[in-house]
């Protein structure tokens, strides 16, 4: 399928625009469109403009307001519980960070968890924001269900992405960034807009049987009739008992601790199949290096770390093992000087965002 790249400040314009005819107030829709633009130069398309689509339906149906009204519950020196507001994720929890690593620079840690939210793009975006600060940052989310847990075909549980982000004494810091599922369901939505067969063994039907035609997958994974895998895939031989387990840990902090909805309370719909707020759960975390280790000595072990990983024996065919970012980073070099890749089937999508919505930002598609 042809492809065109486009300049990412122009990708980030279209989209702040776009957000701010939908409604979204400007300061906010800059951080929204940073986040998804963010995560289009790092390489993860299932989670920029790709999505861009996603939010302004949601807005449009009802399900998430574009004024993000969120308020602190509770809070204590180290601590914030927090209600969304049912607003942008990405805006509640890029305030919330900002004040919870303020809280780990006066007291060693801050953390967080957040309530009645919506989807807040890529996981890792917010631990970034600690390593920016020469801090260690963790993120987590529950999501609406699509794994099924292991021995069990039903989507129970979300694809609960795990992020920690930790600076380095290289350029690029360590960044995990990873659902708990073997694939996150936007990576099959583009797989979708490529036109391209979902791989064997990342889902399965009702049946328990291997599922790839992309396009129903999409349609019965909201009909439970298809369910995602854990990392691992099925059964236990290969683990997959543990990503099911790591999914699970991710949904008690998003929703233990906040007292919020979990599994299928998230599916967005009521009982009579109407469209209603997914109501998602988060949970953020920040360690100040300075009160265990002097910041330089631990970016030098963890720079060292990387490079004893990276300079060991290599696989035949293979010259050169990354460690989690690594790719990322490279990703933002080549995309900031080549453009963002936008594939025919979604350019058609931006061209009817621009015209159901007014905006003047011209892509050149």
């Amino acid at each position: 399928m042809k492809v065109s790249y486009i300049d990412y400040k122009k990708i980030k314009a279209f989209m702040k625009e776009g957000f701010i005819k939908a409604g979204v107030p400007k300061e906010d829709a800059e951080i929204s469109a940073e986040v998804l633009i963010t995560s289009d130069l790092r390489g993860i398309d299932s989670h920029g403009v790709g999505r861009f689509k996603m939010y302004i339906d949601r807005i449009k149906d009802g399900i998430q307001l574009p004024v993000t009204n969120w308020k602190i519950i509770k809070e204590t020196p180290t601590t914030l519980l927090v209600d969304g507001g049912n607003g942008m994720g990405h805006v509640v929890s890029y305030h919330v960070m900002e004040l919870i690593i303020e809280k780990a620079k006066k007291y060693g840690m801050g953390s967080a968890a957040i309530t009645n939210s919506t989807h807040f793009g890529i996981d890792g975006y917010y631990p970034l924001m600690a390593v920016k600060e020469d801090m260690v940052g963790f993120a987590f989310t529950n999501a609406r269900p699509s794994i099924a847990p292991t021995f069990g075909v039903e989507p129970m549980i979300g694809t609960n992405p795990i992020s920690m982000a930790a600076p380095t004494d290289e350029d690029c810091p360590f960044c995990i960034d990873g659902a708990t599922s073997i694939s996150q369901r936007g990576k099959i939505e583009q797989l979708e807009r490529e036109e391209k067969e979902t791989p064997e063994g990342w889902a399965i039907d009702e049946n328990g049987k291997p599922y790839t035609n992309t396009s129903k997958l999409l349609i019965d994974l909201v009909k439970r009739k298809a369910a995602l895998l854990p990392l691992g895939g099925v059964g236990e031989i290969l683990g997959g008992h543990k990503g099911y387990g790591l999914a699970v840990m991710v949904e008690i902090l998003s929703s233990a601790f906040a007292g919020g909805p979990f599994g299928k309370s998230l599916l967005g719909y009521d009982e009579k199949g109407n469209k209603i707020p997914y109501g998602l759960g988060h949970f953020f975390m920040v360690i100040n290096i300075e009160n265990f280790i002097p910041v330089d000595v631990f970016k030098r072990t963890t720079g060292e770390i990387v490079r004893t990983l990276r300079n060991s024996k290599k696989a035949p065919g293979h010259n050169r093992i990354y460690v989690a970012g690594e790719k990322e980073c490279d990703k933002i070099r080549e995309r900031k000087e080549k453009g963002i890749p936008i594939n025919e089937n979604l350019k058609i999508i931006l061209k009817g965002l621009k015209g159901d919505l007014g905006i003047s930002v011209d892509l050149g598609i």
